[in-house]
């Protein structure tokens, strides 16, 4: 493996070394499941140093330990996103036994199970949770990165932030796309390079309700783990969802009938 390039003069990470003092660091929101933890272990296997954050705390040591048992080169931090303390905490402890954040993989997210949102009652945890976390922990991130002249934020989108499905949910992943196009374009030649990664229905926690063929979030991790060696504005995965996000965009009238029939309809059992 060749020695991790982060400087300005490429902006795209190598595959990583075996030393943690040149090892990048990646920090990952979201990690104990689904597409974060599929993305945990695909970067572990690829050598990468990691700080795994999510809110639950044992199962967050226990994938910390699997990929790791010496505690080196992966750390877990119980943290909750959408708290201001936890979320300087977690950035506190990958500087103290890392010394540095490389990058920052906005992953954590949640959606409205259940019903309908303007029927639940706290639905903007999923703003907060999906689009203000992010912001935040860019914002704690950030100043490091443009001190160094590197780094890289990579932000799980959805094709929902495309084609909407759920007034709360794409509210929030198009805030996360606008975000992250915006951002890209004000550090352009700064050396720090943001990569939007857009996934549509994949196996998780958050789909379980959802009554379609998906496939398993190894695809997505591998997406962003290409990414981070060639970074690039968006990638939408699985492939077929670009043909869902240009059809919306192209023909909005089909993209209807598709959320009616398909999403609505089998997600509420009103078939």
């Amino acid at each position: 493996m060749t020695q991790p390039s982060v400087g300005p003069s490429s902006g795209a990470l190598s595959e990583p070394a075996v030393s943690n003092s040149v090892r990048p660091v990646v920090l990952l929101t979201g990690a104990s499941s689904g597409i974060g933890l599929a993305t945990a272990r695909e970067l572990a296997s690829r050598n990468y140093a990691l700080v795994l954050a999510a809110r639950r705390a044992d199962t967050l040591e226990r994938l910390a330990r699997e990929l790791d048992p010496s505690a080196s080169r992966v750390i877990a931090v119980a943290t909750d996103v959408t708290d201001d303390a936890s979320r300087r905490n977690l950035l506190a402890a990958a500087r103290a036994h890392f010394g540095r954040i490389d990058v920052l993989i906005n992953n954590a997210g949640v959606t409205i199970e259940k019903g309908w949102w303007w029927n639940d009652p706290d639905p903007l945890r999923v703003l907060r949770v999906n689009l203000e976390a992010p912001i935040e922990l860019v914002r704690l991130a950030l100043p490091e990165m443009q001190r160094r002249g590197s780094g890289h934020i990579v932000n799980i989108g959805s094709v929902a932030g495309r084609a909407a499905t759920n007034g709360m949910y794409s509210a929030s992943k198009f805030g996360l796309r606008g975000f992250s196009d915006g951002l890209r374009r004000e550090l352009l030649g700064t050396g720090i390079n943001v990569s939007l990664v857009s996934p549509g229905f994949v196996k998780s926690e958050m789909t379980a309700s959802a009554k379609l063929p998906m496939p398993e979030p190894q695809v997505v991790a591998r997406a962003v783990a290409e990414v981070l060696l060639r970074p690039r504005r968006e990638v939408i995965v699985p492939k077929i969802y670009r043909a869902l996000a240009w059809l919306d965009h192209v023909a909005p009238a089909l993209g209807d009938q598709l959320v009616n029939r398909v999403i609505i309809r089998r997600r509420y059992g009103h078939d």
